[in-house]
């Protein structure tokens, strides 16, 4: 009986729980009975053993057929699991790597037939370089027509050459690193045997607006499930491109150059953030998100400002306990780190120490020191926790940010402030720089043509609706989080809790910030935008979205799981269309409008420069057009259109003075003073019409020099001088003993500062 107990041990589990109980019954009997012989017992044994042994064979391997069958099965599910998952991944990439390809080919097409860019000779394709943006270019030249890199390099880190009498470091004070890596990368790669350096400079700049478009397309995916979502998001894009994007008309601007990587950042961000991703998945991601962190702060002068506002809401996340603390550690690691890698790159720039991010990261650390337990507690007494946890880190914030600027004195701190109480109405200013900011249009508030356009392309009533469904839906998940109740670790569909998705809350303060700064100043639409398409596109392809208002709703006349399922395939499909009909047709007629560019004034203007004024001469005008004179015939200027810089808008300010109401002799001892030896007046500015009169340039001279009347209302020039740029037209004395005109064409007068002042009556 006891080989037979080992042979029946082997069997299957459910022939053991059927034949196990009678068979110990049989031995318990046989041992109790002793009328039987031992050695008579021992061959019945023997024989019962043999005969039932066979038995149990039998029923293994009928036992054994189905769970071989139901492994099979399994295994053949895996596989084809596996490879629905691996064809999704691949036709998702390939279908973002496609969009990114195209747009970046559309771009390139549409600039070229709206610039006759191919057609063109080099000047007037330098001069197609609008809003001021050109003198980036120049610095890229240089570097190219320099005997070696490093000799360009050095020249522009000691250059006496672009602002007159002055040495200035240019790669810091005008963030060229962009220009620096392009031409490196052009040389080190013998660009100039196959492509021009200007093809191969808006070359890069496209192929950053892909990795831009790409990125976007990757952050809908990833918080959708499905890249239908990503199709979605390029296509709002591409239709809303005046509201998204810059690089159609001033290339070199290095916000084109910044974006991109910033966009970037948030697609590493919001898988980061995600739960349901490996550890290898996460990793990627951080050092992902490193990397693109340092690379934003690198090549543009305001992303730290805009990194500040990201900070905000990662601060709002943790505040909430939305995510968990060891992934809000790693991002202020990466966020400090990134700071310390810039500020080395940047030649210890100061205006890095005293930003807003390194306050707030400076704050949050040392609240959450003291507040260790501050996510502990009854409702009532986090609530109290949490606003004493605000009061910490922004009491902390500001008194480091105070410190800082008492020991690295920051000359645009006190100014930016002065900037945003004007633009809030709680001060009034006769300052002509202030002024001047808040007339230009990408500090001025947006116009309805920008919600107009918005919600003619479907893209504001879907974004209106995704964003009050995830908004209330983190609102209960905060609400839970303060009561005490843990977060979900893997939801389900059913749960209809879009909220808790950490990825999702983040996105939600993300568009709230951003959007409230687009509605105080237009330019932050191009930061806004781009994330309004992509996040409305998230929302009504997330079957977990339609889930939760299904959900809220309570509907039981069909099953909630199968309407989200068919909604989230259902309405994208329905917007796609209309899209498709509606704006394909407008998209590819872009291409076949033949558009005409041309400035022969100011092309005239630079060839005069470039052939008639000396090498060494220094001109003044206005910034705009230095920035074109700087570009197209690398002489040194007075000024550049470089708003970020207190020093260059207040050079500025001096070379405007030829259009207020000054004496031709105060006018002189200025542009002396900045060793000019030449000045462009322009007509467009000497003429300016403007429907508001409070914005012309020589308005805000006038009333920042004190030239203005207030009569009835009404505001009115008024000086004994008359304006300067009208009277030295009329060439008599005063005017002739100090400037002798040498160029004019219907755009532009140019005047020679005359070195000895020749005094003729």
């Amino acid at each position: 009986m006891t080989e037979l107990r080992s042979r029946k041990t082997d069997s299957s589990e459910g022939d053991k729980e059927e034949d196990e109980t009678p068979k110990e019954l049989e031995l318990e009997t046989t041992r109790a009975d002793g009328s039987a012989s031992v050695g008579g017992e021992r061959e019945r044994q023997q024989k019962e053993g043999e005969g039932k042994g066979d038995d149990a064979l039998q029923e293994r391997g009928q036992s054994n057929r189905p769970s071989e069958s139901s492994v099979k099965r399994s295994k053949c599910s895996f596989a084809s699991g596996l490879l629905q998952r691996l064809a999704r991944l691949f036709f998702g990439c390939l279908a973002a790597v496609a969009c990114g390809v195209l747009y970046a080919i559309y771009m390139s097409l549409y600039h070229d037939r709206k610039f006759w860019f191919s057609m063109r000779q080099e000047l007037e394709r330098e001069i197609t370089f609008q809003g001021g943006s050109g003198f980036y270019y120049y610095y890229y030249k240089h570097l190219l027509t320099a005997p070696s890199f490093e000799r360009g390099l050095y020249e522009l880190m000691v250059d006496n050459r672009t602002l007159s009498g002055q040495t200035i470091n240019a790669v810091e004070r005008f963030s060229l690193y962009p220009e620096v890596i392009t031409s490196f990368v052009y040389r080190l790669t013998g660009g100039q045997d196959f492509v021009e350096p200007i093809y191969f400079y808006i070359g890069a700049v496209f192929g950053l607006q892909a990795i831009y478009v790409t990125a976007l397309f990757v952050c809908s995916w990833v918080m959708s499930g499905t890249w239908v979502a990503g199709m979605l998001t390029v296509s709002w894009y591409v239709i809303n491109r005046p509201d998204t994007t810059k690089v159609d008309y001033a290339i070199p601007l290095r916000d084109n150059w910044a974006l991109p990587y910033f966009s970037c950042q948030v697609a590493a961000l919001t898988g980061f953030l995600s739960n349901n991703i490996s550890s290898a998945t996460e990793m990627c991601c951080y050092l992902t998100l490193s990397a693109t962190t340092f690379i934003f702060l690198l090549v543009w002068e305001y992303s730290h400002y805009v990194l500040f506002v990201q900070g905000l809401c990662l601060f709002l996340l943790d505040s909430f306990d939305l995510v968990p603390v060891r992934k809000m550690a790693d991002i202020h690691k990466a966020y400090l780190g990134a700071l310390f890698l810039a500020y080395l790159f940047q030649f210890q720039n100061p205006a890095l120490l005293s930003s807003p991010l390194l306050s707030l990261l400076i704050g949050s650390v040392l609240a959450r020191y003291f507040q260790q337990k501050m996510k502990m507690g009854p409702l009532l007494a986090r609530v109290m926790k949490l606003f004493l946890h605000f009061y910490l880190v922004f009491t902390t914030g500001i008194t480091f940010n105070y410190l800082v600027k008492k020991l690295m004195p920051v000359s645009e701190s006190d100014f930016i402030l002065k900037f945003l109480e004007v633009k809030f109405g709680l001060n009034t200013t006769t300052d002509f720089i202030t002024n001047i900011l808040l007339c230009q249009e990408s500090f001025q508030t947006p116009g309805q043509d920008f919600f107009l356009r918005l919600t003619q392309a479907s893209v504001l009533p879907f974004y209106l609706l995704v964003l009050t469904v995830c908004l209330l839906s983190t609102l209960q998940t905060i609400y839970r989080r303060l009561s005490g109740q843990p977060l979900k670790p893997n939801l389900r569909l059913e749960d209809g809790r879009i909220g808790e998705q950490p990825e999702v809350s983040y996105h939600v303060f993300h568009t709230l910030l951003f959007g409230g700064l687009a509605l105080l100043f237009d330019g932050m639409k191009f930061i806004w935008t781009p994330y309004v398409c992509m996040f409305t596109a998230f929302g009504v392809c997330s079957p977990e979205l339609w889930m939760t208002v299904l959900k809220w709703l309570k509907l039981k006349s069909i099953h909630p799981v199968v309407l989200s399922l068919i909604l989230s395939t259902a309405v994208p499909t329905i917007i796609g269309f209309s899209l498709w009909r509606e704006y394909c047709p407008r998209v590819l007629a872009e291409l076949s409008d033949v558009q005409e560019f041309y400035d022969p004034d100011t092309v005239e203007l630079i060839s005069w420069i470039n052939s008639q004024a000396p090498g060494a001469a220094v001109f003044a005008g206005s910034p705009q057009l230095l920035g074109t004179v700087k570009l197209c015939s690398g002489s040194a200027v007075t000024s550049l259109p470089l708003y970020s810089d207190i020093n260059l808008l207040r050079r500025s300010e001096d070379s405007y003075q030829v259009y207020s109401m000054r004496s031709a002799e105060d006018i002189y001892k200025i542009l002396t003073s900045q060793r000019a030896n030449y000045v462009i007046i322009e007509e467009s500015i000497s003429n300016e019409l403007s429907l508001n009169k409070g914005c012309r340039i020589k308005d805000l001279l006038d009333i920042a020099n004190g030239h203005v009347v207030y009569d009835k209302g009404e505001m009115y020039s008024f000086s004994k001088h008359g304006r300067f740029c009208h009277e030295i037209k009329m060439n008599y004395s005063p005017y002739t003993n100090y400037f002798t005109r040498v160029f004019w064409n219907r755009s532009y007068h140019v005047y020679k500062v005359n070195s000895v002042i020749s005094f003729q009556y």
